[in-house]
């Protein structure tokens, strides 16, 4: 046919072909090509738009980038961070990606840009700038995000993570891998707050750096950039972070904690000491517990220590427990799993148990940022643009997570589920009189009830918006945090702990 040429597409001209007869298993189907249709298959991404220019969050992280081009015939800042934003949304994690879009002419608009740039542009866009300033810029759209929420006291979660690379990538380095032994990696040292699954901050460091001694830094200039109101009541961590430094810190700074400890001699000698002891209180779903004191070698002082236990199930040996636990052979049979906390909370035993317990929704978290996200690509060979993306992803992912809450307050979702619900939905630009006119077309099986809570949604921010326009955006997102908190200020029932 020679280069530049289609046998459905006329050349130059633009213009759709013939209709093509294609015979399928059921009928004949004639197949027109309109490729310039105003169409997307984020038909419903519009609304997510008007949650961002309601909240005043998008316009002002736009307007505060320091990204400066020299080139006149660089993309615009608006188009670049566009872009990001919808990668990320799409389920994107490579800039390669990126391709994908550039063809949507309908929601580019919605957020400010003139175009989708490609995907050399968005990978190119920040080489050469101030370290320094993005991470400014980063950490206070990230702070701006979640700040309204700090008003009630709260848990920050530590937890870090490993990120295999393929590659030669600047701190790509051999460290511990659990699950590609051997792989070079790179260490995500992140601040979750507890039950929203907001990411406070992240941190990429290489693959050697996965300790938690390495995050620490990160940790108090977050807490430290917090009024005293707004710090968190309790910093919760697992073995890694139950060490001397971390600890000591905390308590100069007068931080509650609560931390796990590793299966060292010191810990099982305190195990063996409470189990000749005995008086184990029993707690919830076959755990008990018990407390000391314990200094472990390095420690500066004495701290209070609870030790949980449960049988281990002997059908099933090598099951899971429901915390991570450590065991230890004490006497005969039966044998129990353990764990081992140390704090300095004066709460009881099933209170701190049901703590340490709902931590474990931080590895949730990881899994969706990780497999449902970008976390596990936008690699690129310099470490400062995998840290420009680690936290753009972050940003986006804690947007998209308030939106869904914003939408359905009652339930949480991940985004495995929310973006066929709530993002995917043909969408087709229909203009007449002047007026432009969105057609959505959702296949989803809940579309009416999608349809209900995005009606629902959009009433509420239209309210913000007309209703009150002497409102600030500062306090326009605050009400938008009032309305996602809304459940967790209803009165919950309180479990009653043990007699005796």
């Amino acid at each position: 046919m020679g280069e530049g040429k289609s046998p459905l597409v006329k050349a130059g001209g633009g213009e759709p072909a013939p209709a093509l007869a294609v015979d399928t298993l059921g009928r004949r189907i004639h197949v027109e090509w309109d490729p310039q249709a105003p169409v997307t298959p984020l038909g419903q991404l519009v609304f997510f738009a008007q949650f961002l220019a309601a909240g005043g969050l998008y316009s002002q992280w736009v307007a505060d980038c320091p990204l400066r081009y020299r080139s006149p015939n660089a993309p615009r800042r608006a188009d670049v961070l566009g872009t990001w934003v919808l990668a990320t949304l799409s389920g994107a994690w490579r800039y390669a990606h990126v391709t994908a879009l550039r063809g949507d002419r309908v929601n580019p608009p919605g957020l400010g840009m003139e175009k989708v740039v490609s995907e050399d542009s968005l990978r190119r866009a920040f080489v050469g700038q101030a370290a320094a300033a993005l991470a400014h810029w980063q950490t206070t759209a990230l702070r701006r995000t979640y700040a309204p929420a700090l008003a009630v006291p709260w848990i920050a979660d530590l937890d870090v993570t490993v990120k295999p690379i393929y590659g030669h990538q600047e701190g790509a380095t051999l460290g511990y891998n659990p699950h590609k032994p051997g792989r070079p990696s790179h260490a995500y040292h992140t601040i979750f707050l507890r039950s929203l699954r907001v990411a406070l901050d992240v941190e990429v460091r290489s693959g050697k750096e996965h300790a938690c001694l390495h995050g620490r830094t990160n940790l108090w200039r977050v807490w430290d950039a917090l009024t005293p109101a707004q710090r968190p009541w309790l910093v919760c961590g697992d073995a890694n972070y139950g060490n001397e430094q971390l600890m000591a810190e905390c308590e100069a700074r007068g931080q509650a904690y609560l931390f796990r400890q590793r299966s060292t001699k010191g810990v099982k000698q305190l195990i063996l000491l409470l189990e000749r002891q005995g008086g184990w209180q029993p707690l919830a779903e076959g755990w008990s517990g018990a407390e000391g004191t314990l200094q472990l070698t390095g420690w500066t002082r004495r701290r209070r220590t609870v030790v949980l236990r449960r049988k281990r199930p002997a059908t099933t040996p090598a099951a899971l427990p429901l915390l991570a636990a450590q065991e230890v052979a004490v006497g005969s049979e039966p044998l129990y799993e353990y764990v081992v906390l140390v704090t300095s909370l004066a709460e009881n035993l099933l209170t701190l148990a049901q703590l340490y317990r709902q931590r474990a929704d931080v590895e949730n978290a990881y899994d969706e940022l990780k497999n449902q996200w970008g976390w596990g690509g936008f690699t690129t060979g310099d470490l400062l643009r995998c840290q420009l993306a680690a936290r753009m992803v972050a940003l986006v992912y804690n947007w998209w997570n308030l939106f869904v809450r914003c939408a359905q307050p009652e339930r949480a979702r991940e985004a495995v589920t929310s973006r066929p619900l709530l993002l995917h939905a043909v969408g087709r630009i229909i203009q007449s009189g002047g007026q432009t006119t969105l057609r959505l077309t959702s296949n989803h099986a809940e579309a009416s009830q999608v349809q209900s809570l995005l009606t629902g949604l959009s009433l509420f921010l239209s309210g913000l918006m007309n209703a009150a326009e002497q409102l600030p955006a500062a306090e326009r997102w605050r009400r938008i945090w009032h309305r996602v908190l809304e459940p967790y200020r209803r009165s919950q029932p309180v479990p009653l702990a043990p007699s005796g």
